[in-house]
């Protein structure tokens, strides 16, 4: 062959192999709602549908209690739990604040097989509701490995080893005494920042330097500091922290802490969970008691509108027209929002006016239940949906309704704190994690690796 095409067929052949690498190459799913914070999985090479029998295991590892999802990076999967001492147990009464001694865990595993390749354990004395264990997904960046416990322990850990780099305890550091139900806003990685919600005066939200713990700001006072992340979303180029209290949705300059805008929002029972999403100008936030929330933010003044809210006459599902939802962030696509109102209920509502456009039980079991819930992950051009139930759905959500592609049971659910309070038994209240072609989903007893690589559909 000819020198020049022998070169030409070389370099076709290395840019093939380059682009099969690029085809392949695995993506890690290192924080809560994934690497952009956004709730979409963008990996490629994902079955269609479930194989018979359902989608292959691909390992388990016992574990203990806990709702915090697990973080994926660097071939490890990282996860927090809690065991209970000896001869502790937990109140019946899962709303009873009363006192179990135990020990949170941060256990470091394998992806490949789910061994155990560290741990780091404290002593940890719940007086909280709904006393599992702790809530909060952990946050995977540079080397480091930064966990948020139930009662308020943080650390920052090297990933490779689980040494302690750092540590806090939120609430002697900041007179922050635990809410109703723990520490659950997931913390967040901006630039040299670890931005956590605190609580305390003048602390409900404070930046630490990601690699030492000192302080760099801190923000906001409000009588509970709630449960929702903090995210920073950008308005017009501007970037805004978005921290929604149970007084106020706020925006705030990530840098320096300072307030840009605040708009009042008074929510029951302090449940400000659901993760705020944004669209061009528009956030959009949605509470289980209250209803939802459209603002419109100007970040020329700055400031912020409200563009409109819509709470029904309670939180019950007759009552209630557009979307209050509890703990599942909702998703925001082509002008429509989608999300698991207060019965289960999966909705569609317009953006622009908050017009009910349908509403379905179908991914949450087909019945009312109160707080009855399903994940919702972006991937493609469809959705992937985890429920309370422990079904992995793929589906379809349009404005014309739900769209059902495929359904399989992969994990049982185990606990059983809301059992007093309707009819359904246990639940399975953790969100998964999607990286490597595998969902990675956890319960009270064990987490898993679930594959979805296409091969392994056929």
């Amino acid at each position: 062959m000819h020198p020049i095409l022998l070169r030409l067929r070389l370099g076709a052949i290395i840019l093939t192999a380059l682009g099969t690498l690029t085809a392949a190459r695995a993506d890690d799913w290192p924080q809560w709602l994934g690497p952009q914070r956004d709730g979409v999985w963008r990996e490629t090479g994902i079955m269609e549908k479930f194989p018979a029998g359902g989608p292959p295991i691909r390992w388990r590892t016992p574990i203990g209690a806990g709702y915090a999802g697990p973080a994926v990076a660097a071939g490890r999967v990282f996860v927090t739990d809690r065991l209970l001492a000896p001869g502790a147990r937990l109140d019946p009464n899962p709303f009873k604040r009363s006192l179990a001694e135990g020990t949170e865990r941060v256990l470091c595993l394998s992806e490949q097989n789910g061994d155990i390749l560290w741990k780091h354990e404290y002593p940890c004395t719940y007086e909280i509701s709904y006393a599992s264990g702790p809530r909060t997904t952990p946050v995977v960046h540079a080397g480091k490995v930064y966990t948020l416990g139930a009662m308020g322990h943080l650390y920052c850990l090297e990933a490779a080893t689980g040494r302690v780099v750092w540590s806090k305890n939120l609430p002697k550091d900041y007179e922050a005494p635990p809410q109703t139900w723990g520490f659950s806003a997931h913390p967040l990685i901006d630039g040299d920042k670890l931005i956590c919600l605190v609580g305390g005066p003048g602390s409900t939200v404070v930046a630490f330097h990601k690699d030492t713990g000192k302080e760099l700001w801190r923000s906001l006072s409000a009588t509970e500091q709630g449960y929702c992340p903090p995210m920073i979303y950008s308005f017009g180029g501007q970037r805004h922290l978005v921290i929604w209290h149970p007084e106020a949705v706020n925006g705030l300059d990530p840098e320096t802490g300072r307030l840009l805008w605040s708009v009042p929002f008074r929510v029951r029972a302090g449940l400000t969970i659901a993760t705020p999403r944004q669209e061009g100008d528009r956030l959009f936030v949605s509470s289980f008691y209250n209803g939802s929330l459209m603002l419109r933010i100007d970040a020329r003044k700055p400031a912020a509108e409200i563009v409109w809210k819509i709470a029904g006459r309670s939180e019950q599902p007759r009552q209630t027209e557009g979307l209050h939802s509890l703990m599942v962030t909702p998703v925001w696509k082509d002008g429509h929002l989608y999300g698991v109102c207060s019965y289960g209920q999966l909705r569609c509502l317009k953006a622009e006016t908050g017009e009910r456009l349908w509403s379905s039980l179908a991914a949450t079991g087909g019945k009312e239940e109160r707080w009855a819930t399903a994940f919702l992950v972006a991937q493609g051009d469809r959705y992937v949906l985890f429920n309370e139930r422990g079904d992995l759905i793929f589906a379809r959500l349009t404005p014309k309704g739900y769209e059902e592609i495929d359904k399989a049971h992969v994990l049982e659910p185990t606990n059983f704190m809301a059992a007093g309070q309707r009819q359904g038994g246990a639940v399975l209240w953790s969100h998964p994690a999607f990286a490597n072609r595998t969902m990675y989903a956890r319960n009270d007893r064990e987490i898993i690796a679930v594959s979805l690589a296409a091969e392994a559909g056929r």
